[in-house]
């Protein structure tokens, strides 16, 4: 007999409740997206970098990571915290990393325009933080856009004033996203 086996089975448990289903804007939780092979450096100053080091596809949208390496450290550990703009009030300070995305048929979003809390399906693209981390020198900021854009030009926009990084913009064609979000692996 082992050690498992000599042990009183667990009481049985409660059924759990059923859990809505997420908003169609979300990103999927059963679904492994596909990856984009890009690293694109977006725009730099002598102060810091800020690149495009991740970009996954998803049937209904797409994820990708933002890298900001600065020249200095970070010695008060508040860059992370001006990325999200809950808190802020107009007109927002330059330490502000100012994040947005234009599809090729002119919709854009950038991470100060909010997005939906009652979990109705919006009328115009939606950005979110995803995830991220990081400390010191480096930052990874992780974003997710919903929908999937339409095939083209997919520009990658970014503006750090405190860092003396003016607003730039860098291309990525939409269907290397389209190609993975065809890879994406499904659970659900």
């Amino acid at each position: 007999m082992g050690f498992f086996d000599s042990l009183p089975a667990p009481p049985p448990s409660e059924p759990e409740p059923p859990v809505p289903p997420p908003p169609a804007w979300a990103r999927p939780d059963t679904v492994i997206g596909g990856s984009v092979a890009a690293d694109l450096l977006i725009a730099r100053s002598a102060e810091a970098a800020l690149a495009l080091t991740g970009l996954v596809g998803y049937p209904n949208g797409f994820a990708f990571t933002i890298a900001a390496v600065l020249r200095e450290r970070d010695r008060l550990g508040r860059m992370a915290q001006h990325v999200y703009p809950d808190g802020f009030a107009e007109p927002l300070p330059p330490e502000f990393l100012r994040v947005g995305v234009r599809f090729a048929d002119g919709r854009a979003v950038t991470n100060l325009a909010g997005y939906p809390r009652d979990g109705a399906t919006p009328g115009r693209p939606v950005l979110l933080p995803d995830r991220g981390g990081g400390g010191g020198r480096r930052y990874d900021m992780g974003f997710w856009v919903w929908p999937l854009p339409p095939a083209g030009p997919l520009t990658f926009y970014v503006a750090w004033p405190h860092h003396h990084i003016d607003e730039t913009g860098a291309d990525v064609d939409a269907g290397l996203l389209h190609e993975a979000a065809g890879r994406a692996i499904g659970l659900g």
